[in-house]
């Protein structure tokens, strides 16, 4: 069901919200910068409506309309608790930090609203303590980061890392120290009144909005289905931004994992625990060391190598490693037991028997379960090695454990529309479908952008490019990006659907370009992306991490070169499960799964390119297939407006504007 202009326009008359908006309103007023969006206000004002009459609204607000004032106001005039689950944990920062301050100003009161991360965002101060009196930390980086962590725990309010700028990302101290739930002794832990887990909670339980992210949104819901437990407060309403990423998070939570890390984490977390609380023995001692080398022979008799594949022979392992598969689940039934009958066992150890059960409980699931729902499969990954049981669909899911319990959500992204329907974006999340245990209705409303992306975006698609396939792809591509890349002065992504497509470009035009480039892999992601922010004319080669979520606005981006259509690698798991999962249910995979998918994938593309309504850029795409093949219109359709090129020409007149 749309959402229509004429209700909207009946509506702002009568809504607080029209006060709000307007030009010489309270955001006019509040804002030097204001600019009158009316997509912003009918939004706002859809948004309004869902909460107040408990429906379900799903939203395209594209790139510039405001979107985040458009949902984030409404919900505090609600009235009620409102859940604000945000795709990453930099847009839950920029919300809190940032949007959250300005419409105190705004309204001229204290709004009750919090913020919560998950445990591991967060120090323990036991654990800090425990540090200071019984160190066990290796080298002088680990310990040159413990003297900050201290000194700065005895100032902070909430505990979050976040607040320290200097600690490094990967930190080898804060791993040590961060409240995660594997090690948390709860309300027996001396510092229980002063935990920051406790103080999140609190303020959690006090607040009318809580800004979370999709991670911990799907952790308290998978928690939920139990009926034992929670980690948020509850709520009468949600709201999802970057809602197109709903899907793949639900499906890893509502799924079974288990890795050679898990393992060796209980493993090592057991041993220090134990000499710490000084309950270690050599009985213990010879359990670890029994689930290492257990462990350690059951995951290298896994099938595959680097990369991901499907795990169909697994009742066949099972019988031919029988001894191995139950030897292991012995390991982890010994540990659980020894640690229950410790005498006055200290409280670190209730987790340690927990996480025991759990590994049990998981490898019982991924090797031996037949549910059908669910796609089993193997990754290895470096020196890693999972196992994983994820949900083929997560639409019955949703609607069992989210859509039908809750009163009013908002999903909204600035990407959820393919050619110009929401059918993909509702099917997929269990939306307006009867098959998924009844219907939920659906109002859906698209808010275009206030960008004139006639004048700010060239989409060029040169001719006579080989097919992705071909053996002469790489070198023709590699080619036709030296020259697109001197006729924008760098100043680029360069964006690739797999990493080992991405090398053997960079390797051939980085020696051909004179400009500075970096490449993903080299770094972290956020050290890359602030060395392309400040270096001119800088040239970025990246894979899909760099497709969403990144926000380079100027000059300083004025390019975005793609190999081509970002269509799933369809010999995925589950990529290739949820294929299957269409056919068998009567659907086209191709055209109502993979091309809708692919064009989502492509606008995130593109929105790197138009952040401010001043920017310009070329959208280069070096796959005719968009051009060739009837499907490339439903791409076309699904973008904003543009203008079309197929000439190099055109590119370099762009750019001598």
């Amino acid at each position: 069901m749309d959402v229509r202009q004429g209700d909207i326009t009946r509506a702002a008359t009568r809504s607080p919200l029209q006060r709000f908006f307007r030009p010489g309103g309270t955001l006019s007023n509040a804002h030097p910068a204001f600019e009158s969006r009316p997509g912003q206000l009918q939004m706002a004002l859809a948004v309004e409506d869902a909460l107040a009459n408990n429906r379900k609204l799903i939203v395209e607000a594209g790139t510039g309309t405001g979107k985040t004032m458009a949902y984030l106001v409404p919900a505090l005039l609600s009235g009620r608790r409102v859940v604000i689950s945000t795709g990453t944990k930099a847009l839950q920062e920029q919300l809190y930090f940032r949007d959250v301050p300005f419409l105190e100003g705004a309204f001229g009161q204290p709004l009750r609203v919090c913020y919560m991360k998950g445990r591991n965002n967060y120090a323990c101060r036991q654990k800090i303590y425990d540090m200071a009196d019984q160190p066990a930390l290796h080298g002088l980086e680990e310990y040159a980061d413990f003297q900050v962590i201290r000194d700065w725990e005895q100032t902070t309010e909430t505990g979050d890392r976040a607040e320290i700028r200097t600690l490094p990302e990967q930190s080898g101290a804060w791993a040590k120290i961060d409240a995660r739930t594997e090690l948390c002794a709860g309300s027996k832990c001396k510092q229980y009144e002063r935990c920051f887990i406790t103080l999140m909670h609190q303020r959690a339980a006090e607040a009318d909005i809580v800004i979370v992210n999709h991670h911990l949104f799907f952790a308290d819901l998978a928690l939920r289905r139990s009926e034992v437990a929670q980690i948020l407060p509850d709520y009468d309403a949600v709201i999802f931004d970057e809602a197109h990423e709903i899907e793949d998070t639900a499906g890893n939570y509502f799924g079974f994992a288990l890795s050679t890390w898990k393992v060796q984490e209980l493993r090592r977390d057991a041993a220090v625990i134990s000499r710490a609380r000084k309950f270690g023995s050599e009985e213990l001692d010879r359990i670890l060391e029994r689930i290492d080398e257990v462990a350690l022979h059951f995951f290298s008799l896994l099938p595959g190598s680097e990369g991901r594949l499907n795990f169909e022979g697994r009742e066949e392992f099972v019988k031919e490693y029988r001894d191995l598969y139950d030897a292991m689940l012995a390991s982890f039934d010994l540990l659980a037991s020894h640690l229950q009958i410790i005498p006055e066992a200290p409280h670190e150890v209730a987790p340690l028997i927990r996480r025991a059960k759990e590994a049990k409980g998981a490898l019982e699931f991924l090797m031996e379960a037949g549910d059908p729902r669910y796609v089993y499969w193997i990754e290895r990954r470096g020196r890693g090695t999972y196992l994983q049981a994820t949900p083929i669909a997560v639409a019955d899911v949703l609607h069992t454990h989210l859509w039908s319990r809750v009163d009013a959500a908002v999903m909204t992204s600035a990407t959820l529309a393919v050619d110009g329907t929401f059918e993909y974006a509702q099917s997929r999340l269990g939306l307006n479908s009867a098959a998924s245990g009844g219907l939920i209705q659906t109002r859906s409303m698209l808010v275009p952008s206030h960008f004139d992306y006639a004048s700010q975006v060239l989409f060029y698609v040169p001719r006579n490019m080989p097919a992705p396939a071909s053996p002469a792809f790489v070198a023709s591509a590699s080619q036709e990006i030296v020259r697109i890349l001197a006729a924008s002065r760098g100043r680029a992504f360069v964006l690739f659907t797999s990493y080992a497509q991405m090398r053997l470009v960079y390797d051939r035009v980085s020696f051909e370009i004179e400009y500075p480039v970096l490449l993903q892999g080299t770094g972290p992601r956020m050290a890359l992306l602030n060395e392309f922010r400040t270096t001119p004319n800088c040239i970025l080669f990246a894979t899909s991490s760099f497709w969403q979520g990144v926000d380079v606005p100027g000059e300083q981006l004025s390019c975005v070169i793609i190999d081509k259509l970002p269509f799933a690698v369809p010999n995925d798991p589950v990529v290739e499960a949820r294929i299957r999962n269409v056919r068998e249910s009567g659907g086209d995979p191709f055209n109502d799964y993979q091309v809708p998918q692919a064009a989502i994938a492509l606008k995130q593309g593109f929105g790197r390119l138009i952040r401010t309504r001043n920017d310009r850029g070329v959208l280069a795409l070096l796959d005719n297939r968009i051009v060739e093949k009837r499907y490339g219109q439903v791409f076309f359709n699904s973008l904003p407006d543009y203008t079309f090129t197929s000439r190099f020409k055109d590119v370099e007149n762009f750019f001598n504007v």
